[in-house]
Formats: structure tokens, C-alpha cells, sequence
């Protein structure tokens, strides 16, 4: 299963640059149906390990979620969509849980800091040269990560995690009905907001 969300980076205010990513991040840390650990240990005891099957990425343009799920218990794969639509509309986004997942954040954008991504700073603004992409590199400021408000986080899910942005991917040994049906049983009652952000397309010259 995947939930691949037509946001990323490239749609930040100037408050929230890292963002988008740190959103990812927070989608393991508690929802509405998965308390903090309680989506790992699941997982796990279902053949799941995070990191090597478990996983996710976030780009200029998009965020995508990965979760793998055995469909030999009916229960698994059910269980498996009521996660995909935690993610989609119920993410906690505790402020606990916000602050111990900065240093995580943080830790990534060091180890970035290796040859080939200070290279690839010093580049991109050249190569995305008039472009909103180059001021909206995935990984964020570390200022921004280190100082954000809980209230920003939440305005960036809030604004682009929306049905009319995010498609589920289904590949697997299950019958295309039942695929449908759960799609609509977990996704169905999402709503697009009254008054929804313009998903603008940034340019590049």
C-alpha cells in the first residue's frame, strides 16, 4: 500500500521550511488509531520492520508513504488502510512528541552536510536559479526546526493533506473489488476544506 500526497517542500511558507519532511515524520509518531510505538509494534508483529519495509520519502512535489502489509490475515489489510487514513486526517502532532523528534530531524540535516550535499547547496540555486525550488530544499532550516510552533506544523497538514491532493496505491495479491471497497470504507468520508489553498506548479527557468 502506499498514500502518495501531491504536497511537499515546494508548497512551505517562509515559517515552515523543513516542513513538509518533519510532517512525514510526525505520521509515526501517534494518530487518532495508532498511539506513539503502537504503529511500530503492529507492524511488527505482522513481519513488518521500519526502515527496511516500513518507510516513506518527502520531495519539492510530493510526499509518499510505503507500507507493506502480508494479506494473509483479511484483519492485516484492513488494519493497514486504518493506518493510510490516520496519515491522510489524523495525525496528533503532539508537542511532546514534536520536541523529541527534532533532534531526529536535526541529526539528518548534519549527516547531510557530507561532500556531495554541500555540493549539492551550492548548485541547485544556480541550477533552479528564479525559481521558488531553489529557496525550498526538502531538508529544511535549521533554525526553523529547532523553533517551530506546533500551530505551524498543523496549518501545512491542514492545508495540503486533502483528498483532492492524495491518491492510494494498491499492488498485491488481493481482488480489485475488495480493494475498491476498502478504499471507499477508509477514504470516502475525507473532506476537501470550504476554502481550500491553491495547489500552485512552480516554474523553472
Amino acid at each position: 500500500l502506499r498514500l502518495a500526497v501531491k504536497a511537499g517542500s515546494i508548497l512551505e511558507d517562509d515559517d515552515q521550511l523543513g516542513l513538509a519532511h518533519f510532517t512525514e515524520h510526525m505520521a509515526f509518531n501517534g494518530s487518532q488509531h495508532f498511539k506513539k510505538n503502537d504503529l511500530v509494534s503492529f507492524l511488527q508483529t505482522i513481519g513488518v520492520q521500519f526502515g527496511a519495509d516500513l518507510n516513506a520519502y518527502t520531495s519539492f512535489d510530493e510526499t509518499v508513504y510505503i507500507l507493506p502489509i502480508p494479506v494473509d490475515k483479511p484483519a492485516n489489510l484492513e488494519q493497514g488502510f486504518l493506518v493510510l487514513e490516520d496519515w491522510a486526517s489524523t495525525v496528533a502532532f503532539d508537542p511532546v512528541e514534536i520536541d523529541k523528534e527534532r533532534g531526529v530531524v536535526l541529526e539528518e540535516e548534519r549527516r547531510g552536510k557530507g561532500a556531495n550535499e554541500r555540493m549539492l547547496q551550492k548548485t541547485l540555486p544556480h541550477i533552479l536559479q528564479g525559481s521558488k525550488y531553489a529557496d525550498r530544499i526538502p531538508i529544511g532550516k535549521a533554525e526553523i526546526l529547532k523553533t517551530f510552533k506546533p500551530e505551524t506544523i498543523k496549518r501545512f497538514y491542514k492545508d495540503w493533506y486533502r483528498p483532492n491532493l492524495m491518491a492510494v496505491i494498491i499492488v498485491g495479491d488481493i481482488d480489485p473489488a475488495t480493494a475498491e471497497g476498502l478504499v471507499k470504507k477508509h477514504f470516502e468520508k475525507l473532506k476537501n476544506p470550504a476554502k481550500e489553498k491553491p495547489r500552485a506548479y512552480a516554474d523553472v527557468p
